[in-house]
């Protein structure tokens, strides 16, 4: 059962791995934007991350390709193959994307956040998601696509496309550094206070909705989660080197930005 479908109030060019099959399936919940107004690219950074010819740096919604090697740490797997597909894609569309700025525009970064769309009008996240290239991530506001992408990334998963051959989400406790994680546990205790709603699961790791995001989770069915196995996704924070961790408290959370990052396990 997937807490992107239950835990929401209201609703929520040939691939080398893909089916002709499954890209039409992908269109049914991405529609065609061929509308879009062309934009030249300059150059491919990473699976995730392009430049364009204007200026802009551009990070793409909804999806987490894995981190290229640097400063002397090795690229993680399939991190080359994520930049060369983009870089192919990016190609095949005579190097220029349609470009769908985000309600939320920009990150801390100064990068744009945005949907691409190939000449062909066909989404590029959820075409690499659909390989195995990355991981979905939902990031309110910005989750327009977050289902398309979601069976997207669900199709390779299944079919152990890509990443997924060897990826594997880490025991909660297992977790020793920061950065983007995906992680399963039993959910120990549920609290709800001023910080928002918490679950703490085994290996004193915790799970953290803040209170600006509630209003798009079930809260009542998360409290309903202690005892359940659930698998989760995000970035993780390492608390103590932000001071101020008291006695006691997990030294490992990670936030959950939309019920899509958190999944019920059977």
């Amino acid at each position: 059962m997937h807490l992107s479908v239950n835990l929401k109030k209201a609703s929520l060019v040939g691939a080398f791995f893909v089916s002709l099959l499954w890209l039409e399936f992908a269109q049914a919940f991405c529609p065609l934007r061929a509308d879009l107004q062309q934009v030249a690219v300059r150059q491919v950074v990473d699976g995730d991350t392009l430049r364009l010819v204007d200026g802009r740096s551009v990070r793409l919604i909804g999806i987490n390709t894995p981190e290229l090697g640097r400063k002397g740490r090795s690229d993680e797997p399939y991190a080359v193959q994520a930049r060369r597909r983009l870089q192919a894609l990016v190609e095949a569309s005579g190097g220029k994307l349609g470009v769908q700025i985000g309600k939320q525009g920009k990150d801390h970064y100064g990068r744009t956040l945005a949907h691409l769309y190939g000449r062909d009008g066909r989404n590029i996240e959820a075409q690499l998601l659909s390989e195995g290239l990355g991981f979905m991530v939902a990031v309110a506001p910005n989750t327009q696509l977050v289902r398309c992408q979601g069976e997207a990334e669900r199709e390779a998963r299944q079919q152990r496309l890509g990443l997924w051959r060897q990826v594997q989400a880490k025991q909660a406790g297992q977790l020793r550094s920061g950065g983007f994680a995906l992680i399963t546990g039993r959910v120990a205790d549920v609290q709800r206070n001023r910080g928002g709603l918490w679950l703490e699961l085994d290996g004193n790791r915790v799970l953290r909705v803040a209170p600006e995001l509630l209003a798009a989770f079930d809260d009542r069915a998360l409290m309903r989660l202690q005892g359940r196995n659930v698998e989760a996704r995000g970035w993780v924070i390492d608390r103590q080197s932000r001071g101020g961790l008291k006695s006691g408290q997990a030294r490992w959370m990670l936030p959950l930005t939309h019920p899509a990052m958190l999944e019920v396990l059977p």
